[in-house]
């Protein structure tokens, strides 16, 4: 049997008890056999300063360590006004840096969002989108998870109870198992 699936999980919000928080929660229950989730918290990682990049801070080379290691990442993001919270750009920004040194280089990539808005947090997850073209991310396209109304899709412990957006976070996982496996699948020369 194959190796399991190593997915770097990270929640856009630092907030303890964010939707978002409880959607990467429910991920790791509804994961395939054939992965693990396991989540690094982005609180910590300082503000990125470009005369820090060649000898980062310790919180940020742990990060790109894990980005590295991993062999697919799964994003939970809030939207905040209509975009990406800063934390989650911020280490974004980092784990690229130095230039030619980029953690994201050819890392398979899925996002999701939950929001108390009617757009369940799509906007922020175009302007993810458009980092991983940058970042020569391959992302799972389909399904597009985004939890709206989040408010009345999570119990008072954060746990997400809507079907709809557990069959959807199952399915972009299955399908994220996939791009990560087929990542590693070396390709043959043309004979």
């Amino acid at each position: 049997m194959a190796e399991p699936v190593k997915i770097l999980g990270i929640a856009g919000s630092l907030r303890a008890q964010s939707y978002n928080r409880g959607a990467l929660r429910a991920a790791m229950s509804l994961c395939p056999g054939d992965a693990k989730i396991e989540v690094f918290e982005l609180d910590g990682i300082p503000i990125y300063n470009q005369d820090q990049e060649k000898q980062p801070p310790q919180k940020v080379a742990d990060f790109k360590a894990r980005i590295r290691a991993a062999d697919a990442v799964l994003i939970a993001t809030p939207e905040y006004n209509y975009s990406v919270p800063g934390a989650l750009k911020n280490a974004i920004d980092w784990a690229s840096r130095p230039y030619g040194d980029s953690a994201w280089n050819g890392k398979p990539v899925a996002v999701m969002s939950a929001s108390v808005g009617a757009f369940g947090g799509m906007r922020a997850q175009y302007h993810l989108r458009q980092c991983f073209v940058f970042l020569n991310m391959d992302a799972v396209l389909q399904p597009e998870v985004a939890i709206s109304l989040a408010q009345q899709k999570f119990d008072a412990q954060g746990n997400l109870t809507d079907e709809t957006a557990k069959n959807l976070i199952s399915q972009l996982l299955q399908n994220l198992v996939a791009k990560a496996r087929a990542a590693k699948v070396p390709i043959r020369a043309a004979a």
